[in-house]
């Protein structure tokens, strides 16, 4: 028969999730026919097997027929195997166009050693396709000769590398659990292919398979790796997903691990590999918190967080397919329209989201005891058993408890085996509400405090989640084509949750979306006399810095964005590169401007580290800083005239010690080099001192305003407003603007000007 056709066993107008396509992809004897029958017998979801061999009445046939007979199964709604050999790209081009926005295009590439291929196809007898015996020796060499591996940018959604009988497994697992809603996140997994985008964590790269020549018939190779297996599994293939895990043997460690399956929004994620937190629902096991409310809950702060953030995504995770708390949240997601993109559910053990789903997280959360001890059960005791003592020993330096609403950021060593294995290169304990009167600090059914505990404890974690992006998240830049070796980012090379080194110094490593002026390069000269300082956290004292109670609690600083506070605490260490100094303030040049003048007036107050530690009792101290801004505007207007000046603070630096810039508005620079840099002036991201201590004096509070969203902006001038494709061509522009500045500029002396400019527009 060309097709097999598994009916599907959804009840009649029961929806169902897009069409999948998967192109096999393998040598002769790399087990493609039986990946297909083992899927086809095992799945819910109605599978169709195309297969060249067989497609022409039982008989060998044409990839044209093959092509036809897909679209076909496609527009049944049915997902389609296409079982050819499929080595070279030109081989698969005509299939991949069967993707489509309607239609997922997965590739399994089974990548086995080029003996076992050979030794199977020489051995068997009744080949569909008539290849066996000595004859498959020969073949199986020369194909594999011009064998070229598959990439995303051919049209993949998914690519799936299985170079050994426990990939296979995993594999076969996978595609069996899926039902007819049900997705699979994108991108490569097991062997990286070159155009995949780079993940955090430790990289693996592609190996190339030897081909061996001249092998006989009667060669000793091992047995097909799924003839026996399915055999045994005959009575059980149709097994729950659990089941199936659960019969490996180790339940315990891998329930549901094997046979993850993504519920998207949607039934699309991104296929960027982008910074990414799992997380559990907090509160509601234990803690009994209420589904409906939490889930409410999670999905009002989720949807904040990523219509603020950009690159990054959410995966909220339980180990059970029958999850109430999942179910909830996917319907209440898609009564939202949430981006599935960057929110969506898994199922599986948070602890082997990698290595048994191949879905890599830089950070997982736990739903930690208020004491964040080991022990107890769920998440708490499962995520501090699989990253090992390593986990208890970082979290004691940082604290030695928590508060309900409260999150830690705790960064993890290389030796834990949840960084080697899992790729984590953070856990961030988060402390709920709790609703259970068997457990501490019972809040007696009272869900309006709970539930503004728990929007804190989601704020706290998620908070938790963009400092670690905002230190480590943009360390690399552009795709693996780039990396000649293994990326190993290790706890060796953190100083507080910054990478300061990584051991390949081959790697052109780019630290990118910095919108701040100031970068580690910026206190050239101040580095090396400061580096003792930076260091401290050997003894702690980094840690108490960074572990600030307040609301930049969760914010974390490498050693090279405290620069700035070592010079604001000492500045005797730094006077010959400082302008001015008071008790009250310091004054340095930047040492990257972003125009002809641009001063920074450093606050030389302990707690100060940004806008969102300032209240009431800092208003004098505002005022000071924007007197000393406006002195020195004052004395470069008298030299140069024709200058214009804004004072103000970034709403979300990445340098720590408070500061406010005192900015010239010709942005002539060379050190202005993209977007960020000139939205963090030329936006609403740039808080001018006037409207800030305006704002503190009337509310207390600063409005810290959308970074991701302020900073991903279009270019526009600051004068005229027009937009501009790129930098060059928006510098070449201001450069010969003439227009007035806006009317919002020339209010409320956001603008300073020389006096005799004072009275007209400039």
């Amino acid at each position: 028969m060309a097709e097999m056709d598994c009916e599907p066993t959804s009840k009649e107008g029961e929806g169902q999730g897009k069409p999948i396509v998967v192109l096999l992809m393998g040598a002769p004897g790399s087990g493609k026919s039986t990946f297909c029958e083992h899927v086809i017998r095992s799945s819910t979801r109605p599978w169709v097997r195309v297969c060249q061999d067989t497609i022409g009445n039982g008989k060998a046939g044409t990839k044209s027929q093959c092509l036809k007979s897909a679209t076909s199964v496609l527009e049944d709604g049915k997902s389609v195997f296409i079982d050819r050999c499929n080595l070279d790209r030109e081989q698969r081009a005509e299939f991949v166009k069967l993707g489509s926005p309607q239609v997922e295009m997965h590739a399994v590439v089974l990548d086995l050693p080029a003996q076992l291929c050979i030794s199977r196809s020489v051995k068997r007898t009744g080949h569909e396709g008539n290849l066996q015996g000595g004859k498959a020796a020969a073949v199986v060499n020369r194909m594999l000769q011009k064998k070229e591996l598959p990439k995303l940018s051919e049209g993949f959604h998914r690519i799936t590398f299985c170079q050994n009988d426990s990939d296979v497994q995993a594999a076969l697992n996978t595609y069996s659990a899926l039902s007819h809603l049900d997705t699979l996140p994108p991108g490569c997994f097991g062997q990286k292919n070159p155009d995949a985008k780079i993940q955090l964590g430790i990289m693996k790269f592609l190996k190339k398979v030897e081909v061996p020549v001249n092998v006989g018939p009667d060669a000793n190779f091992p047995k097909h790796p799924l003839s026996t297996q399915i055999t045994k599994e005959k009575d059980s293939c149709c097994k729950q997903p659990e089941d199936i895990s659960s019969s490996s043997g180790n339940a315990k460690e891998i329930k549901g691990g094997e046979n993850i399956v993504v519920h998207a929004v949607d039934g699309t994620v991104s296929s960027k590999d982008i910074p990414t937190l799992a997380f559990p629902s907090i509160s509601t096991a234990d803690f009994q918190f209420n589904h409906e409310k939490a889930a409410d809950i999670i999905l009002e702060k989720v949807e904040e967080f990523v219509n603020k953030v950009e690159n990054a995504r959410l995966v909220l995770v339980d180990l059970s397919h029958g999850s109430k708390i999942l179910s909830l949240v996917r319907a209440k997601a898609a009564q939202r329209n949430i981006d599935s993109n960057k929110f969506f559910t898994f199922v599986g053990d948070i602890t082997r989201l990698y290595s048994k789903g191949g879905l890599r997280c830089n950070a997982i959360a736990n739903a930690a005891n208020w004491r964040l001890k080991p022990g107890g059960g769920g998440a708490n005791a499962a995520i501090f058993s699989a990253a090992g003592p390593e986990l208890e020993v970082e979290t004691k330096k940082r604290a030695g408890s928590l508060i309900p609403g409260k999150a830690l950021v705790v960064p993890l060593p290389s030796t834990s085996p949840l960084f080697s294995r899992e790729g984590v290169t953070h856990v961030i304990h988060v402390l709920g509400p709790n609703m259970n009167p068997q457990r501490p600090n019972c809040l007696d059914n009272d869900y309006v405090k709970g539930s503004k505990v728990l929007r804190e404890a989601y704020t706290s974690l998620f908070e938790g989640f963009a400092s670690i992006i905002n230190t480590q998240g943009n360390l690399l830049e552009g795709s693996s084509e780039n990396l000649r070796s293994e990326l190993s980012v290790s706890q060796d090379h953190f100083k507080g949750n910054h990478i300061k080194n990584v051991p390949n110094h081959d790697q052109k490593i780019k630290r990118v979306g910095v919108y701040e002026s100031e970068r580690s390069k910026k206190c050239k000269g101040f580095h090396d006399e400061h580096e003792s300082d930076c260091t401290e956290s050997k003894d702690g004292k980094e840690n108490l810095n960074n572990e600030k109670i307040g609301r930049s609690m969760t914010k974390t600083w490498g050693s090279w964005a405290q620069s700035l506070y070592h010079i604001a605490m000492h500045p005797e260490k730094h006077k010959d590169n400082l302008i001015e100094i008071s008790d009250d303030v310091v004054v340095l040049n930047d040492l990257y401007p972003k125009a002809q003048r641009h001063l920074l007036v450093l606050a030389r107050s302990e707690g100060l580290d940004c806008l969102a530690d300032v209240s009431r009792e800092h208003l004098q101290l505002l005022r000071t800083m924007h007197a000393v801004g406006l002195k020195w505007a004052e004395k470069f207007l008298c030299e140069d005239e024709l200058l214009v000046f804004r004072l103000g603070y970034h709403s979300a630096p990445s340098m720590r010690q408070l500061h406010l810039h005192v900015i010239s508005q010709d942005f002539n620079s060379k050190h202005l080099k993209n977007k960020k840099h000139w939205n963090s002036f030329n936006s609403a991201f740039f808080r001018d001192s006037v409207d800030v201590i305006e704002e503190i004096t009337n509310h207390g509070r600063a409005t810290i305003k959308d970074e991701d969203s302020l900073l991903s902006m279009e270019l526009r001038c600051h004068r005229c407003r027009s937009a501009h494709p790129n930098m060059p061509r928006l510098k070449s522009h201001i450069s010969n603007c003439q227009a007035s500045f806006p009317p919002s500029l020339l209010q409320n002396d956001r603008l300073v000007l020389a006096p005799s400019k004072s009275g007209s527009e400039p």
